[in-house]
């Protein structure tokens, strides 16, 4: 419960044809595998950027950044960073991770930041 993307976890290994979430035996199975130690790196990144990309359109825009770095630092408001704080941080992403400057990052882009990140 003290997990703030539990819901999108749940959302991109759910096989549920109704959508809700609900997760299989298999589906909690696949979940398990991925984060294990054993799982590679290109298929931990692949289910991070799904599970950060909101709106499931294969991008991670602005509005999934602000969302991701929202519920990386809470809901509440002396927790929340100012318009111009969030505006900045998600410029210094953009710049750091969008390649093409086409003003998203795609799962190539994702994929080549974390790969310099040994920490993933």
């Amino acid at each position: 419960q003290a997990n703030p993307f539990q819901h999108r976890i749940c959302h991109v290994f759910s096989t549920s044809e109704s959508g809700d979430g609900s997760l299989s035996f298999e589906d909690f199975l696949d979940m398990l595998s991925v984060f294990s130690d054993s799982a590679t790196s290109d298929i931990k990144s692949h289910y991070a950027f799904r599970i950060f990309d909101f709106d499931d359109d294969g991008t991670l825009d602005r509005k999934d950044l602000e969302q991701l770095v929202n519920c990386l630092t809470g809901h509440g408001e002396e927790s929340r960073l100012s318009p111009a704080e969030m505006e900045q941080l998600i410029q210094n992403i953009l710049e750091e991770a969008d390649i093409d400057k086409d003003g998203t990052i795609n799962l190539s882009e994702f994929q080549h930041v974390v790969s310099r990140s040994p920490d993933f």
